[in-house]
């Protein structure tokens, strides 16, 4: 096996615009790609420097289920700057709660896939 790392991950939205905003506006991402291809169109973002992108998939792109994506990871130095951020957005988030391996807390984008915040324990 050679994988390097994960090209992309899917999170179906039921508008792409207003993820857009979210996921750039709130989350801090970058816009990697955002055009119009048969059939509809292919956006994508990340955060800066990361290997991984988020497909913001649209309908008509695939058969995906707006607010399905769960179980999604998210590393930062600050969990508890990053709720209050969230927060202030209007966005729902439970904790951030003290666990052995660092603080986490959840939340949801607007469509309702389920995003997880880090920060992990030093030494781990």
């Amino acid at each position: 096996m050679n994988i390097t790392h994960a090209s992309f991950i899917t999170l179906p939205v039921t508008d792409q615009d207003r993820a857009l905003r979210f996921y750039v506006d709130v989350l801090g991402f970058d816009v990697v790609v955002d055009r119009q291809m048969p059939p509809g169109r292919w956006l994508q973002v990340a955060p800066a420097g990361a290997q991984t992108v988020f497909t913001l998939s649209g309908p008509g792109m695939g058969d995906f289920v707006p607010g399905s994506t769960r179980g999604i990871m998210l590393a930062t130095t600050d969990v508890d700057a990053d709720c209050e951020r969230l927060r202030a957005a209007g966005a729902e988030v439970s904790g951030p709660d003290e666990l052995p391996w660092g603080r986490m807390a959840g939340f949801s984008d607007p469509d309702g896939n389920s995003l997880m915040l880090i920060t992990e324990k030093k030494g781990l």
